[in-house]
């Protein structure tokens, strides 16, 4: 079999998804850091695998795939084994539409590239863009609380297993502790994350599980 190789980057968000999601169906992969601080990401290797220049990008079965959730969706189309959704239309749709309001949300307003244009534009600073990252991050994550209540049934956002909505949730509630956000109201997002943070899957992904020191 070709090897699995992920070009990631330690702290991408979107890199520690596919990482998860990686991990939960036990297939096996060879990371290779790219460094967004140095630009890596903006070198002819990289663009070729990616003409955004971002991370991650996936060799997989002959091909270069891009894009997060699309790469989840691929291995649970093509591994089904271990699956990433639940078994029902109903919950299905509930798991993708709780990954959207990340993915699709909060995500692209918080990539740092558009918070750091936005703060360049109003001549502002670092607590400018932290400001920035915390509105949209709790803007998002508060709706996603409400969700998840709606939706609880178990251990998870949808059920007793781990979907695309928790592959989604925790590194963005990563991102959420990284940039100070007040979690206090939203006890069923911060009991799904420590419910994960007991999974090897999970664990195994966490950017300081993964983080080469020269890798930036």
């Amino acid at each position: 079999m070709t090897e699995i190789i992920l070009y990631d980057y330690w702290r991408s968000s979107a890199s520690y998804r596919v990482r998860i999601a990686l991990n939960i169906k036990g297939i096996a992969y060879r990371a290779v850091p790219v460094n967004l601080l140095t630009q890596e990401n903006l070198s002819e290797a990289h663009l070729a695998r990616n003409p955004q220049g971002y991370v991650p990008a996936l060799e997989i079965d002959g091909q270069v795939m891009t894009q997060s959730v699309s790469i989840i969706n691929y291995l649970e189309e093509t591994r089904p084994k271990i699956p990433l959704l639940p078994e029902t239309p109903t919950a299905r749709q509930k798991a993708r539409a709780m990954a959207d309001v990340i993915a699709m949300d909060i995500h692209p307003v918080c990539n740092l590239n558009v918070a750091a244009h936005a703060v360049a534009l109003m001549k502002g600073g670092d607590a400018d863009k932290a400001n920035w990252m915390r509105h949209f991050i709790t803007k998002g994550l508060s709706a996603l609380e409400i969700m998840a209540m709606e939706a609880k049934n178990g251990d998870f956002c949808v059920g007793n297993h781990p979907t695309i909505a928790d592959i989604c949730l925790v590194p963005q509630l990563y991102n959420a502790e990284r940039w100070g956000v007040d979690m206090s109201a939203m006890p069923r997002l911060r009991a799904i994350g420590d419910h994960c943070a007991t999974i090897e899957a999970f664990r195994k992904a966490t950017p300081e599980a993964v983080h080469q020191p020269d890798a930036g």
